[in-house]
């Protein structure tokens, strides 16, 4: 049989463990195997490990029959898409026509006695993703409200690490990276507004490109602050898998206004065109240092920072310590909100609400479901603390006064600009976090990078870069210039090829 070593059997005994998007496309052109049969093998192994990890609230029933179709075509010799027949998992804040949208809080879930939302259609990247053949598994577990660094408080309870369950899975993505580290699914949907993406990610040694602001559109996500912040990205294994879905991803819809700068932005060659091992060689980077924040790395981070920084010199990569000292960044951040932006969150909901159906609105959802969120106690109290809540729900179609917000991002883009320049760098590679991933338990999960990444809308990439003695996963982020993907995916593909960190997680029932 063609590519038998993607079929061996490994501890968990699964054919496809860690298999990549080009391995299984390669298997179906030579016909090794069908979709129908990765996909039933996927759909067992989830079967048999799920109820242990509680990553998706719901299943897409017609996974096999969309894998069979998928095979008819391309038995008769039909043009496939560049996704054809891959499995994947997409947030739950992500709309899926014909499966409710519940943001993760109980009284949005009929099944947990609450109301129903039910997308008509899709949301646009949903739609991009069906367009290029990929078979959608299941939706994934997420916090209520998209608001916690886990999912404790998700009507359908929390989701597990793939890599130790007594870790934090990170959020709010925590159901799709679970699904794609665990090997439930090949690739994800995740989405950011502060850490959404790269937290998870670290916790359970993933992939995940926080793209520029823009660059993907989110028409039919539920927001947190879709006007200043939100982006979604990928989850993957491999930066090479993380490319290829961010090029399905990205792009201009006349639908999202704000993917107008994305118009000229996105290379023509496409994102899998950068994936080039020696891409750090020659490359200047920034390291973390007490000039972008003051908060010390712990020992053990320290170490293995100073292990990762030895590797990226030896793939001919030239670091500058601290090149924020002196410049004021740190400071300018201490004294500023990390939530500036989610002033929009109402004018989000509203806009939202009307896409999902011109009917509803904030007032009428909230009233037929009996509470709000951003009451005291309840998921969204945050909000409140930023801006006056029944003001700004009392008119939401107005969009609040983002002179604040625009005024902090450029600031922030200004001195980072200008510490590229000054020092001549390529991007920066930071630690993701300062100590070891917490326990489950633990509401916080700290990162270097939230919220000047997310305030400032530049992209990043996070990347496994080793293990914490607890068997914690440790990772780095790479980052840079607005629209600078190209480039960075380059990087952390000539860093992961170089050091293959990741370790696939062994399950437990």
């Amino acid at each position: 049989m063609k590519n038998s070593t993607l079929l061996k059997s490994t501890k968990e005994d699964f054919r496809f463990e860690e298999v990549t998007v080009n391995e299984l496309l390669l298997g179906y052109q030579e016909g090794a195997f069908t979709v129908q049969e990765v996909v039933e093998s996927f759909l067992n192994r989830i079967e048999q490990f799920g109820d242990t990890y509680n990553a998706f609230t719901f299943m897409n029933p017609n996974a096999l029959e969309e894998a069979k179709e998928m095979d008819r075509l391309r038995e008769e010799g039909k043009t496939l898409g560049p996704l054809a027949g891959i499995p994947i998992v997409i947030k739950e804040a992500v709309d899926v026509a014909g499966y409710p949208s519940t943001f993760g809080w109980a009284p949005l879930s009929k099944g947990s006695g609450g109301i129903e939302l039910m997308p008509a259609k899709d949301a646009l990247v949903t739609t991009r993703l069906k367009e290029a053949g990929a078979i959608i598994l299941g939706k994934t577990n997420i916090p209520a409200f998209s608001c916690a660094y886990n999912a404790n408080n998700s009507w359908n309870g929390p989701t597990y690490n793939a890599v130790n369950r007594e870790l934090s899975p990170g959020g709010s993505s925590s159901g799709t990276a679970m699904s794609v580290s665990g090997n439930f699914a090949v690739l994800g949907v995740a989405e950011e507004t502060a850490g959404s993406i790269q937290v998870p990610a670290a916790a359970q040694s993933l992939v995940g490109i926080k793209p520029s602001f823009g660059l993907i559109p989110s028409t039919g996500v539920t927001p947190l602050a879709g006007s200043t912040r939100d982006v979604l990205g990928p989850h993957a294994r491999t930066v090479q898998d993380a490319a290829i879905m961010l090029n399905v991803m990205a792009g201009y819809s006349e639908e999202d206004v704000k993917t107008e700068a994305a118009k000229g932005n996105i290379p023509e060659a496409g994102y899998p065109a950068f994936l080039d091992a020696t891409s750090l060689k020659g490359k200047r980077v920034g390291l973390y240092g007490p000039g972008w924040r003051t908060e010390e790395l712990s020992k053990e981070t320290q170490e293995l920072y100073a292990l990762a920084i030895e590797e990226l010199e030896k793939q001919g990569a030239e670091v500058i310590t601290d090149p924020f000292a002196g410049t004021g960044f740190a400071e300018y951040m201490e004294s500023k909100n990390g939530f500036i932006g989610m002033e929009t969150f109402f004018h989000d909901l509203e806009k939202y609400f009307k896409n999902l159906n011109p009917e509803l609105s904030i007032k009428s959802v909230f009233e037929k479901a009996g509470e709000v969120p951003w009451a005291e106690g309840g998921p969204l109290r945050l909000v409140s603390d930023i801006i006056n809540a029944e003001t700004a729900s009392a008119d939401p179609n107005v969009l609040p006064d983002l002179k604040e917000f625009d005024k902090v991002k450029a600031e922030l883009l200004h001195i980072i600009n200008t510490v590229m320049e000054q020092h001549e760098l390529d991007g920066f590679v930071f630690p993701q976090m300062p100590e070891a991933i917490p326990s489950l338990q633990v509401e916080i999960v700290k990162s270097t990078t939230i919220s000047e990444i997310n305030i400032s809308g530049l992209p990043l990439i996070t990347v496994p870069a080793g293990y914490y003695e607890n068997g914690s996963p440790f990772a780095l982020a790479f980052f840079g210039k607005m629209w600078s993907e190209p480039s960075l995916i380059g990087m952390a593909y000539a860093y992961e090829q170089a050091t293959k960190h990741r370790v696939a997680p062994i399950l437990i029932k």
